[in-house]
């Protein structure tokens, strides 16, 4: 899934890339309010960590404008203001969550997965997805199958999962796929895509992912209607 990280502290935005990275999210760094607005408009993220004291544009402000664009993506603003009367402001704004340094990264990981899930209305507890009779392990990058089969997964198979877990019965183009599992220091070749769906397909089954001749994937849900 694809991160944007907006946060001028240099040694802080590093850290959270890094860690972020770590946890399987591809991310794109914004030092400043105009960049970040320009990214939130014109690239598909799943989720932005939003600093409110940035250069050259606010937060809030940059926040404001995103949503008077009808803007939904969803935002944890991340603040070393945390006085009430500057939640209920960011608030106002638009953000989805709230969280005020200094702060624990587990807590951010935590919260943004929960709005992540929240967005696409996924079943989970915990650092669990479920989907499609399947239970993703977020925190150990496994998944656990019908009949409890536990499979591990590489860095990139869990990425792809992931995002099939919490868009089933969507038909998702390479292109989007690879935006989502490669950052951009990473080889975004979309046929590399085939490869890791055919290493889900043996570990899960052919029928876990269908192929849409000249559109891309599916994930059906097997408890709804099939698509024709």
């Amino acid at each position: 899934m694809r991160l944007l990280l907006v946060e001028d502290d240099k040694e802080l935005s590093d850290n959270l890339h890094t860690r972020l990275r770590q946890a399987g999210f591809v991310v794109d760094v914004a030092d400043n309010g105009v960049d970040a607005e320009f990214l939130g408009n014109e690239i598909d993220y799943e989720a932005v960590i939003l600093d409110l004291g940035l250069p050259q544009r606010n937060g809030l402000e940059v926040l404001h404008n995103w949503r008077q664009r009808s803007n939904t993506l969803p935002v944890i603003v991340l603040t070393a203001r945390d006085a009430w009367h500057e939640r209920v402001d960011g608030f106002k704004a638009g953000a989805d969550d709230y969280l005020g340094k200094p702060f624990h990264f587990e807590e951010l990981l935590a919260r943004l997965q929960a709005l992540i899930r929240r967005f696409h209305q996924a079943s989970s507890t915990g650092q669990q997805l479920y989907c499609c009779g399947l239970t993703l392990d977020e925190e150990h990058q496994q998944v656990v199958t019908e009949n409890n089969q536990r499979h591990e997964l590489t860095g990139t198979e869990f990425r792809l999962l992931r995002y099939f877990m919490l868009h089933p019965d969507r038909i998702l183009s390479k292109s989007r796929l690879t935006e989502h599992v490669y950052d951009g220091d990473s080889d975004r070749d979309s046929n590399v895509i085939e490869v890791y769906v055919r290493h889900l397909r043996r570990k899960l089954g052919d029928e876990r992912i269908l192929t849409r001749r000249g559109q891309g994937y599916i994930f059906p849900d097997p408890a709804k209607k099939p698509l024709p």
